[in-house]
């Protein structure tokens, strides 16, 4: 899936067994600091057992910054450690998925998003958070799909602003698990 006309063109492809190097990207202080920090390996490598075996309750996708990215500089298109995504002149900036939670009695999705912080300030969360919404939808499974990003995380709530989700609350999640965070409830309608 790819959009965008004067925003990043982003596309986004299923997780593979490959994109665990994209965890460990992800995976450093700066990025996890409103999720409870960085995780170990075993978590990651279990994390990506999971992302690998949603089955039909989500997918998890990677975000692929394509040539052109609707910033007029196509030299910045390949990543700081030379990253490329599926062709010349694409770049793998992060990830993105749904997958389905029971929230306050009903059965829905919930997404995430992450890009690396060499891209990030572009638009590109909300372009891949855009994407999710199409893809979820496009299932045709649940009636809403929510994000709760930290209260205190000003830019993850701008993303789900901007991408089209409706602030619901403010309430308290469990996440990582064993562990209370404030957040916001965003949510979209997919049906």
């Amino acid at each position: 899936m790819t959009r965008g006309t004067g925003a990043p063109r982003v596309r986004i492809e299923e997780w593979t067994a490959d994109d665990i190097d994209l965890l460990h990207r992800l995976n450093t202080p700066e990025m996890t600091e409103h999720l409870g920090g960085p995780e170990t390996e075993a978590q990651i490598v279990a994390r990506h057992g999971r992302y690998l075996g949603l089955d039909g309750t989500g997918q998890m996708f990677r975000v692929v910054l394509t040539e052109g990215d609707g910033t007029g500089d196509t030299a910045r298109d390949e990543g700081a450690d030379g990253a490329t995504g599926g062709g010349a002149g694409e770049t793998l900036v992060g990830s993105v998925g749904y997958w389905e939670l029971a929230w306050r009695g009903e059965r829905a999705y919930e997404t995430g998003w992450g890009v690396l912080p060499e891209f990030q300030g572009r638009g590109i969360a909300a372009a891949a958070a855009r994407e999710v919404i199409a893809a979820a939808r496009a299932e045709g499974r649940h009636r809403y799909l929510h994000a709760f990003p930290s209260v205190a995380h000003a830019a993850s709530n701008a993303v789900a602003r901007k991408a089209g989700f409706g602030f619901r609350e403010e309430c308290e999640i469990e996440y990582p698990k064993g562990r209370r965070m404030r957040a916001n409830n965003w949510r979209v309608k997919l049906g």
